[in-house]
Parts: C-alpha cells; sequence; structure tokens
C-alpha cells in the first residue's frame, strides 16, 4: 500500500521527469508520464489553440514538434503544499530560444497536475502566457485578437 508521501514523491518526481523529458526532447519518454486518458488543458490559449488534448495519441501528436520549435531548459521549479498527495501545484521557469528565429522564449509557468496512485498524469493543467511564444516565433499577433 503506497503511503501519502510515498504518493506526493511519486506525483512530484512525474513532474520533474516532464520537464527534463521535455528539454531533452524526448516526447515519447513525456506521452508515457501520462495515463492512457490523460489530459492536457490550456486555459489561456490563443483563439486558434487547442483548450483540450486528451489520450497518449493526441498528447503525441500535439507535442511532437515541440523540439522543433523550441530549446529550453526549466528552472526555479518550486512546489507548493497541497491537501491531497496527488496534486502538484508548481511554479517554475523556461529559460531557452525559438529556433526557427533564435530570440528568447523565457517563460513563467505555473502548473497544476492530478496523477494516479502510481504518478501517471491523469490531468495536467498549463498556466502560461501564450504571447511570449508568439513573440519568441515571430507570429502575427493579429491572428490571435479578435478585431
Amino acid at each position: 500500500m503506497n503511503t501519502q508521501e510515498q504518493i506526493r514523491n511519486a506525483a512530484q518526481a512525474t513532474f520533474k521527469n516532464h520537464l527534463d523529458f521535455l528539454s531533452s526532447g524526448q516526447i515519447d519518454k513525456w506521452v508515457d508520464l501520462f495515463d492512457e486518458n490523460g489530459i492536457l488543458e490550456f486555459p489561456y490559449g490563443p483563439a486558434d489553440f487547442p483548450g483540450l488534448v486528451k489520450g497518449k495519441a493526441e498528447l503525441y501528436e500535439y507535442m511532437q514538434n515541440f523540439p522543433k520549435h523550441f530549446s529550453v531548459s526549466f528552472e526555479n521549479l518550486h512546489f507548493h503544499a497541497t491537501e491531497s498527495p496527488n496534486l502538484v501545484i508548481a511554479e517554475f521557469t523556461s529559460n531557452g530560444r525559438a529556433v526557427s528565429t533564435d530570440k528568447p522564449y523565457n517563460q513563467r509557468y505555473i502548473s497544476v497536475v492530478t496523477t494516479n496512485d502510481d504518478g501517471e498524469i491523469l490531468k495536467y493543467v498549463d498556466f502560461w502566457n501564450p504571447m511570449v511564444a508568439l513573440e519568441a516565433i515571430n507570429a502575427p499577433l493579429s491572428n490571435f485578437v479578435n478585431q
């Protein structure tokens, strides 16, 4: 039987692996951190951006090109205390560049992640500023602003 501390440690280890796998471009390993029906949600995405991605196939399809677009390291990781050992609330930053433009991609994140007792991600809510990404890749911001 897993203790509360073991469950919390597994959840936080999964989160750290998530950052390591994304920054090193290991998208297959990143997808394997999710439950078969895991959800990735983006409450602040631009209008043409998916609000939710569900299941390993969709997760892979969505994230497979991340390493082609951004070269990043994740830093300043801080876990907030939670009542549930399956809930991870983390703040962190990215330090990186957009591959196509060589412009800085320095982002602040807050993530709210729910795992099962084995540490697999059931739901990942990603709070980030899409404007930082759009500026880094020189995307026309007018495409994402209601006129």
